[in-house]
């Protein structure tokens, strides 16, 4: 297996910090404030997506989905300077293996239908559901469980430890992804547990215009007492604007979804056979509808939640939103603030992100919060701005988040797949920060960089000035 790359530094332009640490150099050509590379991995030609991190025995293991080949990678990531792919196991044809998520010795991994505009045949078989996997030997994953959603199966699924699987399924008779709850404790025969939708998602229902929002929520034994959230036209590759995106983000007895033009959806789930509905915050009007909300991941212990949506236009449609949320009543959660917008870098050849092309706006976040081994969120917060690279914000005052650094990749130089239909550009993907403070973002055409922020923290940044220093 071939290791990181190591050639020249990232170019920092006037107005950016140096980019990559001195005797470890990285792909050159991008930008940078406040943030080193470290180093990066080709990943064996195969691009990343959806990553997790895991320290074992000392070592520490990089688990990846992929974009363009079917299966999961594990990168040895111990010296962050030199990461080598590991292991690779091939995942079914025609299938999408993106997402992947861990707690302790057990892995999820996601089987999708390949959307037509990622080269997916409409017509060819493929896997669905998940799979469930023994990790204690990291190197080797041993397959344990299988279960099938049917439908176009899962997208981005939550596990956090103990007995269930929160899943993003698209299941038969539904229109969109909706919210099931899937039971492990015997990892070999995992089985449904739960399962809640919005009104209208399900065959033949009528949505909550037409009954008068009488009901909040459709599951199995019925659906909670509280107002549904609006439906907006169904036009997204799985079906529906209205649709669970994932991970539905579990903390105490709530579980957060962020469901596309539904909004940010809030169940209560003591009862995971009988989900019931605690609130919905919706983002869609104003901000676009399709994935209107992308990722939710709350911080009970601060009464906050951060949430966002994804856009997939190219320079047109409504705005995109990276916001904070007050939840200190789960029932009455309301928008704090919102995320500055990123500024292109003084000599950039481009004068916003809109308009350079590929999709722009926030995309993923250090969601992994439920790891051990993930820094835990606090005064900074990562986002993966897809054509803006990696973003870094101090949230320590939440009605007022700040940009406090950047790492932007230089574009591709070589085409895995059709994906941006664009331009070929930076498309940063998705942001793990570990423990030790170093960052994983991967790009749709691109190995995985590793990162670390080297700007103030808080404490110092009250009396630090926020000017960028320029480069000699």
């Amino acid at each position: 297996m071939r290791a990181g790359v190591t050639s020249a530094a990232v170019a920092a332009l006037p107005g950016t910090q140096a980019a990559a640490a001195e005797g470890h150099g990285v792909p050159g050509g991008g930008y940078a404030w406040n943030v080193e590379a470290v180093g990066y991995c080709d990943m064996d030609d195969r691009p990343a997506f959806k990553m997790a991190i895991r320290e074992v025995a000392g070592r520490w293991y990089l688990h990846t989905g992929h974009f363009w080949d079917s299966g999961w990678s594990v990168v040895d990531v111990t010296d962050p300077a030199r990461p080598e792919v590991a292991a690779f196991v091939p995942g079914p044809a025609d299938t999408w293996t993106l997402q992947v998520d861990l707690s302790g010795t057990t892995m999820v991994t996601a089987l999708e239908q390949i959307f037509p505009n990622f080269g997916g045949e409409p017509d060819a078989e493929f896997e669905d559901g998940v799979l469930i996997w023994d990790i204690e030997e990291p190197l080797r994953p041993k397959r344990l469980g299988r279960f099938h959603t049917g439908g176009t199966g899962t997208h981005r699924n939550h596990y956090p430890g103990g007995r269930y699987v929160h899943l993003a399924a698209g299941l038969p008779g539904h229109t969109g992804n909706i919210y099931m709850v899937l039971d492990i404790a015997d990892r070999r025969h995992p089985r449904e547990a739960g399962r809640w939708w919005v009104p209208g998602q399900r065959d033949g229902e009528a949505s909550e215009q037409s009954r008068d929002s009488e009901q909040g929520g459709g599951s199995e034994q019925g659906g909670a007492t509280t107002a549904a959230p609006p439906g907006h036209g169904f036009c997204c590759p799985t079906g529906a604007d209205v649709s669970l995106h994932g991970p539905a983000y579990v903390t105490g007895h709530h579980a957060y979804l962020p469901y596309g033009a539904a909004g940010m959806v809030v169940l209560d789930i003591s009862e995971v056979s009988r989900p019931t509905l605690v609130s919905t915050l919706r983002f869609s009007p104003p901000f676009h509808s399709r994935f209107g909300v992308h990722s939710v991941l709350p911080l009970p212990e601060r009464g906050i939640a951060f949430a966002n949506s994804e856009n997939v236009t190219y320079a047109e449609g409504a705005a995109h939103h990276n916001s904070i949320v007050d939840i200190t009543n789960p029932a009455e959660p309301y928008l704090l603030s919102l995320f500055p917008e990123p500024v292109p870098p003084k000599n950039a050849p481009y004068d916003d992100f809109t308009t350079r092309g590929g999709w722009r706006g926030p995309h993923n976040i250090n969601h992994h919060q439920h790891h051990p081994d993930v820094e835990r969120q606090g005064d900074l917060f990562y986002v993966a701005h897809f054509n803006a690279g990696l973003r870094i914000y101090d949230v320590s005052n939440v009605r007022l988040p700040r940009e406090v650094g950047y790492f932007l990749p230089p574009d591709p130089s070589r085409r895995y797949g059709p994906m941006p239909e664009d331009r070929l550009v930076t498309q940063t993907e998705d942001v793990v920060v570990d423990r030790r403070g170093y960052i994983y973002i991967s790009d749709k055409n691109q190995g995985v960089w590793i990162l670390r922020y080297t700007g103030p923290r808080s404490a110092e940044r009250r009396t630090t000035s926020h000017r960028p220093s320029r480069t000699p």
